[in-house]
């Protein structure tokens, strides 16, 4: 998995299900907290990121923020895996789509995304520790099934 550029020079996630950097997994809410009723865009970006925030709750990391504003952006988790502060960008898409909801991290996405973990690291006197940052794609169509792929250190 990693960045590369399509036909017409955009740089995308390259989704490589062999990678053991991509994991992939599917669920069902059963009694979620609340559903976005409208198809409004901030409603379905934060369903997404509480699945994302539920998925790595289960895969025990530490939970150190959410939607945390920096200079210039906001990042969507932030936690610990071991070692490593991770920088976690939720991407979500209902319905059918004809791009999947990884692909909108684009390069300028990525930029502003280290230059918001410098910021974080920065402002909370943060060194010697390693960081990372991570991609998870939400995909679904009745906001009860979803597809999530969380791809590793992008």
């Amino acid at each position: 998995m990693g960045l590369a550029r399509g036909a017409q020079g955009a740089r995308h996630l390259e989704m490589d299900p062999l990678n053991s950097a991509v994991s992939i997994h599917s669920g069902r809410v059963y009694k979620p907290g609340w559903l976005p009723l409208q198809r409004d865009s901030r409603e379905l970006g934060r369903w997404g990121e509480w699945i994302a925030l539920k998925h790595l709750r289960k895969l025990r990391w530490d939970m150190v923020a959410r939607n945390w504003k920096g200079f210039g952006g906001e990042v969507d988790l932030i936690a610990y895996d071991g070692p490593f502060l991770v920088f976690v960008e939720v991407k979500t898409r209902r319905g059918p789509v004809t791009r999947a909801p990884e692909e909108r991290v684009d390069w300028k996405k990525e930029r502003k995304l280290d230059e918001l973990a410098f910021d974080f690291l920065v402002s909370h006197e943060i060194s010697e520790t390693p960081v990372r940052l991570d991609v998870i794609a939400v995909e679904t169509t009745d906001l009860r099934g979803f597809v999530l792929r969380h791809y590793r250190n992008v």
